[in-house]
């Protein structure tokens, strides 16, 4: 409630997303600042002109001791593909700093050798023969979460339980898509697209949440299960990410399906 009524961003804004001609619209502007948190050697590699290279779980001591946040108009955090980048961007958000972005498929969306080994790679079409397209329907309200910081503020909560999630690297918080087609049921499967994706096929058992709208107290957020993996899958895996950092800040055990629905059914979507 102290995030819904503090900008409630997870259910109005996210994801908050840049494209790529708008960084380099503003390559010599000062209020822009990009941070790179691949490793240092995909770094060296290549990377946005003046960008900063800032390992993930440093990104809460960048922001309060490095820099001065408010002297930027958009800082943007670049990854790989835009997945990992959009779960910390999400992070930086409910912490406070609301002039963060991701950039969109991050450097696959900058170089097409990038894309090629990255996006390429996972766009694939195997399991698009196995899909549902009837409605599963939503749960009744379960028990929440228990919340163990110590702390009595919903602020004091808040940032405590951030920081304690950046000790933990983003891929313990991802999910490949064998596991899921395997194992279906091992899952409480939220699938965060509107009704026309959804009913286009989704993965066996899963139950359709309608993005900035659901995930709320006075909607459809305690229908989640406190006791089972929520594993979320929107298109591509960026905006789920938004959405497992949201969670786990909240106390479930929340994980995205790596690259989301062009994972195993490509050939049915169209991106624009």
């Amino acid at each position: 409630k102290h995030l819904e009524s503090n900008g409630n961003f997870i259910n109005t804004m996210a994801p908050a997303l840049i494209v790529a001609d708008k960084i380099k619209e503003n390559l010599k502007n000062p209020k822009y600042l990009v941070l790179d948190i691949r490793s240092e050697s995909w770094f060296e590699y290549g990377h946005i002109k003046n960008a900063k290279n800032v390992k993930a779980a440093t990104l809460i001591n960048y922001f309060e001791n490095e820099i001065d946040p408010s002297n930027y108009d958009k800082i943007t955090v670049v990854c790989y593909s835009g997945q990992s980048a959009a779960y910390y961007t999400s992070l930086l958000r409910l912490y406070g700093y609301d002039n963060v972005f991701t950039l969109k498929w991050g450097m696959s969306s900058w170089a097409e050798e990038f894309a090629t080994n990255v996006w390429m790679k996972n766009s694939k079409n195997t399991y698009a023969d196995r899909l549902e397209t009837t409605s599963n329907t939503m749960p009744d309200l379960q028990e929440l979460p228990a919340l163990n910081t110590g702390k009595t503020t919903a602020e004091k909560i808040l940032k405590a339980r951030i920081k304690k999630i950046l000790t933990k690297p983003y891929k313990e918080f991802i999910v490949k898509v064998d596991s899921v087609f395997n194992n279906p049921k091992d899952f409480h499967i939220v699938n965060y697209v509107n009704e026309e994706k959804y009913n286009l096929g989704h993965i066996e058992g899963s139950i359709r949440y309608q993005p900035k709208a659901s995930l709320s107290s006075t909607a459809s957020l305690y229908t989640l299960p406190a006791n089972k993996q929520v594993l979320v899958s929107c298109m591509t895996g960026q905006s789920a990410a938004y959405i497992v950092a949201y969670l786990n800040v909240l106390g479930y055990n929340a994980a995205n399906l790596a690259y989301g629905a062009i994972s195993y059914m490509n050939k049915t979507l169209i991106y624009k």
